[in-house]
């Protein structure tokens, strides 16, 4: 399997997976000493708050790591994370604060590692291996309004996925990816920055992360489910998950015990990765 530049996708060997998963519960550690610190609350997400409860830590077959938070706990992350994080090891990235993403949410990287995605090779930034921090902004009680903020927000995601799509898509759909592409980054940044202040001028019980796809028509999330938190352990590791993880769950997955079947044990697709010897030694993978 390869795209349009000719490159293809490197799957991951058992070795390769483990030396991810591990990297990824160093970046777990760094941002939960960070948020313990500064009374930031968050919760492991998706697959990970899964992992936690399914199997007391990674999916078997996972190869990424999540976390969730509301706006004012993200932007007090944003705030301290620069006099926090060691340079060396670490670096975030944000739609606001790094040239070229065009993502809605951010991703805590480690340094001298690659994480590169099929397909997107030509991003201007960065890929290392990545701990993706979703953010939640408020959204409408009531569902109709909620379901117009989703397809508002899907506008937007597609906006900023658009230099990628471009690149993967033909027809019409190839067509509209033009058309989008060319709007520029800033203007596209700016008004984005102002939804964002539009939609949490009053608080809400219902959140979302807005350019991220619902699991749901459900179109929402309880703010509850990232705020009132209790310590789970993860690998060896404590980390913040929501209190109500039965419920959140469910709601995510329906019957979140029962193990998919192996085709839809999906991974992302890569074309090159590498990983930073130094710290993997430092940390304990080789002990």
């Amino acid at each position: 399997m390869g795209n349009a530049d000719g490159k293809k996708r490197h799957f991951l060997t058992s070795e390769e997976l483990r030396k991810v998963q591990f990297t990824e519960l160093c970046l777990l550690k760094e941002f939960d000493r960070i948020c313990q610190k500064h009374g930031i609350k968050y919760s492991i997400d998706g697959g990970t708050l899964l992992g936690a409860i399914r199997h007391g830590g990674f999916i078997p077959w996972d190869d990424d790591a999540d976390v969730i938070m509301n706006r004012p706990a993200y932007d007090e992350w944003v705030r301290v994370c620069d006099s926090e994080l060691n340079p060396e090891n670490y670096y975030f990235q944000d739609l606001f604060r790094t040239p070229g993403y065009r993502w809605g949410y951010g991703k805590l990287r480690m340094k001298g590692t690659k994480f590169i995605r099929l397909g997107q090779e030509f991003m201007p930034y960065e890929q290392g291996i990545f701990l993706d921090v979703f953010v939640c902004d408020n959204v409408p009680e009531f569902y109709l309004h909620r379901a117009l903020t989703n397809f508002h927000s899907f506008l937007y995601r597609k906006a900023f996925y658009s230099v990628v799509g471009v690149t993967k898509s033909s027809g019409l759909e190839k067509l509209a990816y033009s058309v989008l592409a060319k709007i520029d980054e800033r203007i596209l940044k700016d008004k984005y920055a102002s939804y964002i202040d539009h939609r949490n001028r009053y608080k809400s019980e219902w959140v979302k992360c807005l350019t991220f796809p619902a699991c749901n028509d459900t179109y929402g999330y309880k703010r509850e489910w990232y705020e009132d938190t209790v310590t789970l352990e993860f690998a060896g590791a404590k980390l913040q998950g929501t209190r109500k993880y039965e419920e959140y769950l469910h709601f995510l997955y329906g019957d979140y015990m029962k193990l998919p079947p192996e085709e839809k044990r999906k991974a992302h697709p890569v074309s090159e990765i590498s990983f930073n010897e130094k710290i993997l030694q430092e940390e304990g993978y080789y002990e």
